[in-house]
């Protein structure tokens, strides 16, 4: 497998939020590919404590588009997971962040139902952050552009994560354990 790179999560005002190291494993048309096994280890904020990842999953960081998306391994109730966010920036090779816009979309597992989450954060942060109006415009297009394309299985959001998935996910039957990312 490749590189470990570092996936930094920040707040609109730059203190840190989500945070934990992948391996990159590839880039395709869709964009950068990282992934990360069960037992993987993220925290939130410089100082919160680690949450352990149960499940394999895989981060999409397109090439342009205020998103990410993961894709989690059986057997975790949210199958795909995007973060409405600035686009990327690559500040070196071994590491990826950008500013979490609170917005997010989520396809469960189960029954192939599409959420969206946080409305009410979005609205707050808007004030407490005093996100510009660009910003507010460009976060409300992406989830409106994922709501569609995530319902619709369209890609990257209809089975191209698979070939990544399997470069982290163990072989064999799915484990029993399970946890949302957020």
């Amino acid at each position: 497998m490749g590189d470990a790179v570092r996936v930094a999560y920040t707040k609109f005002d730059g203190s840190l939020h989500y945070h934990q190291t992948m391996t990159r494993l590839g880039a395709d048309e869709h964009g950068s590919w990282l992934g990360a096994p069960p037992g993987t280890i993220m925290r939130k904020g410089a100082d919160g404590p680690p949450i352990t990842i149960p499940q394999p999953h895989v981060l999409l960081v397109p090439g342009s588009g205020w998103w990410t998306a993961v894709f989690n391994g059986e057997p975790a109730r949210l199958e795909i997971y995007c973060d409405i966010t600035t686009p990327a920036t690559w500040p070196d090779p071994h590491t990826v962040t950008m500013i979490d816009l609170d917005l997010d979309v989520g396809r469960i597992r189960a029954d192939g139902r599409v959420e969206r989450y946080d409305d009410d954060e979005f609205a707050e942060h808007q004030i407490r952050y005093g996100y510009p109006a660009e910003v507010v415009a460009q976060a409300s297009a992406a989830a409106d552009w994922l709501m569609a394309a995530v319902s619709a299985a369209a890609e990257p959001f209809g089975g191209a994560h698979r070939r990544w998935l399997a470069r982290v996910a163990p072989a064999g039957p799915p484990g029993a354990t399970a946890a949302r990312h957020s």
